[in-house]
């Protein structure tokens, strides 16, 4: 029999400032693991991404990533007390509950990814 089990899905995710934002993820919370050939390893926990340095014209203002978590409100003040919004003048909403059910926010990073944090209600 075929084994098709997956171990891991990650996106690429652009960025137009690759220093800048590798930044901003790491004041954020999340732990680069290795950096090299232009695309670094972010985590937080047992969730990862690569980001890339490369972003084509348009690609990070309409790319999209979403985190499921268990406490939005503790995500929400996580972000709130990092600084980044501040700090890399990025946009960050208030949480709303959603017809979805799902409670969430978003939080633009640098290079206009944005990341939409949520917690299932049902």
């Amino acid at each position: 029999m075929t084994n098709l089990r997956v171990t891991e899905i990650k996106a690429f995710v652009p960025s137009k400032d690759f220093e800048v934002s590798k930044q901003f993820y790491r004041d954020l919370g999340f732990t680069m693991a290795s950096d090299g050939g232009g695309v670094a390893y972010f985590h937080f926990g047992h969730v990862s991404f690569l980001l890339q340095d490369f972003c084509a014209e348009g690609l990070a203002e309409n790319f999209m990533m979403h985190v499921l978590v268990e406490d939005v409100e503790a995500w929400w003040n996580h972000v709130q007390a990092s600084g980044v919004v501040a700090r890399y003048g990025v946009s960050c909403t208030e949480m709303e509950a959603q017809p979805w059910r799902m409670r969430d926010f978003c939080l633009a990073d640098p290079s206009g990814v944005l990341w939409r944090i949520g917690q299932n209600t049902d």
